[in-house]
């Protein structure tokens, strides 16, 4: 008798299963998401859900947990390290994602190379790339190759096998699309592929307390590839991505259990691989000689460090009947916000012009310091006013007005006078006490205030 073949339909974006397909998604709104899969057998289920587990989990107090089982390991890379919390926690999965030349796996190398040189065991596993290929890009880069394994295997069962047999403490899957489960019938790189082989590599590592690290591919809008459980199966999901300069790279963490959300890593790319930015500030402050106006600088606060970046406002008359309103870098519904603010408490019209707003270098704004700022460009551009270069600003706009407080203010100064401004508009609530040699603060506490002291800029 012939085995029948379970099927389901599941959500390629959210993993949302569905008895019958259906054009549209309830869970996460998206259209022609809904594919067919195919399931293996109850019996097959339960052997792979069992079968490198063994016995249960014993049951233990919270009090009796070993604490040493969450030391971390550097990758000899700070920048990477930040953007992980500290270093790569021991039983932890880390899915790093990035558009095609990102360098995720260049830089995936250089942490496992230091890690090997350190006399750590390491496995890299390619499912892509033949070994040829990355011991070429290994020599190119001058790493280190005498202590680093590699292995070239797509099956997440036979690469368990190799595991028990060398035990390695560090693991790096490229890429987790190519893996493929023995136990699910669809193919490599389909939605039950991809969620079944992490979720199966991910139970192997809290259960030998391995660090995997997963490669993963983007789609065309810049999402991770597969379904959106993959996310929720990792401790840690960063993202790679460049600048507007080619040559940089940004590394920002999406979602991590063991540390800051947010975090940035900034590397420049050049023919010996990956090298760290120790001054991400200096790289987006890389501003013309002579100031223009619409041109303003402010400081943000980018999971636990300061960035100085420049923010740009272009004011034009509208050639037709709708003048637009464009943001990039921040949320385009909050440029609409402060300019009514700026109408209503600061007395500048601006309905009848059309509005251009920048963040220089590719950053996204997600928080609101950047408010005072974004509204001086624009004042800046409209009424031709140059802002002189040693000049920053930041602080929040309420909708009565008002200019509230940011977190980390002090640390923002400190940061901006040591890249040589002279003078800073911000907050009165986050004016010091004590004051910082060579800057010269200004505290307001309304918009209006502030636009007095552009005026005599």
């Amino acid at each position: 008798m012939s085995k029948k073949i379970k099927t389901a339909f599941v959500c390629d974006q959210c993993g949302a299963d569905y008895p019958r397909w259906g054009g549209q998604c309830t869970s996460c709104g998206e259209w022609n998401t809904i594919k067919e899969v195919r399931l293996g057998s109850a019996s097959t289920e339960r052997s792979s859900r069992s079968g490198y587990a063994g016995s249960r989990s014993e049951v233990k107090l919270l009090s009796d947990v070993n604490l040493s089982q969450a030391e971390r390991i550097s990758t000899g890379i700070s920048e990477f390290d930040r953007v992980l919390g500290g270093g790569i926690v021991k039983g932890s999965v880390v899915l790093i994602g990035g558009a095609p030349g990102a360098g995720k796996s260049t830089l995936l190398l250089q942490a496992i190379a230091n890690i090997a040189d350190r006399n750590v065991t390491v496995l890299y596993v390619s499912g892509e790339e033949s070994l040829q290929q990355i011991a070429e890009r290994a020599h190119r880069l001058k790493l280190p190759a005498a202590k680093m394994m590699m292995l070239m295997e797509t099956s997440v069962q036979r690469i368990c096998d190799v595991l028990d047999e060398i035990k390695p403490q560090i693991l790096v899957i490229d890429s987790i699309q190519v893996m493929h489960t023995q136990d699910t019938d669809s193919a490599p790189g389909s939605v039950s592929q991809v969620r079944e082989s992490a979720s199966y590599l991910t139970q192997y590592a809290k259960k030998h307390h391995v660090s995997i690290f997963m490669v993963g591919h983007v789609t065309k809008d810049q999402s991770l590839a597969g379904p959106m459980t993959l996310s929720h199966i990792v401790d840690t999901q960063v993202m790679l991505g460049s600048t507007d300069d080619s040559r940089f790279r940004v590394l920002r963490a999406d979602k991590n259990r063991f540390g800051s959300v947010g975090e940035l890593g900034f590397f420049a790319m050049d023919s010996t691989g990956l090298k760290e930015v120790k001054n991400p500030s200096a790289m987006f402050l890389n501003r013309a000689e002579k100031p223009s106006s619409g041109s303003v600088v402010t400081v943000l606060w980018e999971g636990t460090r300061p960035l100085l970046v420049e923010i740009q406002a272009l004011v034009t008359e509208c050639q037709y009947g709708n003048p637009r309103r464009l943001a990039v870098g921040f949320d385009q519904n909050r440029l609409a916000m402060l300019l009514a603010v700026l109408y209503r408490h600061g007395g500048i019209f601006t309905a009848q012009d059309e509005i251009y707003a920048n963040v220089v270098g590719g950053i996204k704004v997600t928080e609101t310091s950047s408010d005072l700022a974004i509204v001086v460009g624009v004042v800046s551009s409209l009424k031709d006013k140059v802002i002189p270069h040693d000049v920053f600003f930041f602080g929040e706009i309420g909708l009565s007005g008002e200019i509230r407080p940011v977190a980390n203010g002090h640390a923002r100064l400190n940061d901006a006078a040591k890249h040589g401004f002279k003078k800073a508009v911000i907050p009165k609530a986050n004016v010091p006490k004590t004051a910082i040699k060579g800057l010269e603060i200004h505290g307001v506490s309304t918009l209006s205030e502030a636009l007095d002291i552009l005026a005599d800029l």
